[in-house]
């Protein structure tokens, strides 16, 4: 997948992200938060044996979602 396809998987993923986790950002923090996401989910789930981020697909996608929620709530454990 090229880079394009990475910033729309990444914008939506922060996108949906946000909105699970009921958190204000912008088109360029979504894409910032799908993006590095992705690479933290993809670890974390090939640390665990799976497959990680790995193509333009619905379970990329999910990766992508649950990495950026999980940068959300780290974010959030720093500020207080």
């Amino acid at each position: 997948m090229g880079w394009i396809g990475w910033i729309i998987l990444g914008g939506l993923a922060g996108l949906v992200a946000n909105m699970i986790m009921k958190e204000e950002g912008g088109l360029f923090k979504n894409i910032i938060l799908g993006v590095v996401g992705g690479l933290v989910g993809g670890g974390i789930v090939d640390m665990l044996g799976g497959t990680g981020v790995n193509g333009f697909n619905i379970y990329s996608f999910i990766v992508a979602v649950f990495g950026a929620m999980l940068l959300i709530y780290l974010g959030r454990l720093i500020k207080k």
